[in-house]
């Protein structure tokens, strides 16, 4: 499984082009006055113009040995957040993986994360080419079980790790959808930022197929 495009919606259009074409340096495929398309690895990542604010989290792929350069790289750009004092990485056991954290220019929580299960080194410099694609959504939902069993029955996949009570994940190590109940769980790790609903597109392929994911208010639509 695998995250092909995602469209999310900003009322800072102007600042988060400038963050990631400017400041990171990602290769701009489509502008218009009201979007931009850049190309992270696999992944097309859009944004379109709101009237509204709208707070995301997601999460990009990194090479498993890139960690630490990924880090100093990003640091040189942009303020990390440190989760304790002195530390700025967090390994999830349980995932074997370990990732670290930033804000894009709209207040989104964003991730860079290495997965040791995906054995996915490469040997060369750290820079944003290195990005393998997006590796996370979360899709916050008020009912896991069924969220779960709708994208089982719409994508033909399956639940990840988690639980049904506090927070989900559905896919694969190569895309996961995260599915925290925010009426339990109120806040993204590592930060005080509320867990809320937010409408976002999403394009997944599966099984050489693709599939267009429309999100809005924890309802789950696939699009023609």
């Amino acid at each position: 499984m695998r995250f092909i495009k995602l469209r999310l919606y900003s009322n800072t259009l102007d600042l988060e082009k400038k963050f990631y074409t400017e400041d990171l340096g990602f290769e701009m495929i489509d502008e218009g006055p009201n979007h931009f398309s850049i190309k992270i690895g696999w992944t097309e990542l859009c944004f379109e113009r709101s009237e509204n604010k709208h707070i995301y989290h997601y999460c990009f792929l990194i090479p498993s040995n890139q960690l630490h350069a990924g880090l100093k790289w990003m640091e040189e750009r942009t303020e990390i957040i440190e989760i304790e004092k002195g530390r700025k990485t967090q390994y999830f056991e349980s995932w074997n993986a370990e990732s670290f954290y930033f804000h894009d220019a709209s207040g989104n929580l964003a991730e860079f994360i290495v997965r040791y299960n995906l054995n996915n080194e490469v040997n060369e410099d750290f820079s944003q080419t290195a990005v393998v694609g997006l590796n996370e959504i979360g899709l916050p939902t008020s009912d896991i079980i069924r969220s779960q069993n709708e994208l089982q029955k719409l994508l033909s996949t399956a639940a990840w790790k988690g639980d049904t009570h506090r927070f989900g994940t559905h896919g694969d190590q190569e895309a996961l959808i995260l599915l925290p109940n925010y009426k339990v769980k109120d806040k993204w790790f590592p930060t005080e930022q509320n867990i809320q609903p937010e409408p976002f597109q999403a394009w997944i392929k599966n099984d050489g197929k693709v599939y267009h994911l429309s999100i809005e208010n924890e309802n789950i639509e696939l699009t023609e």
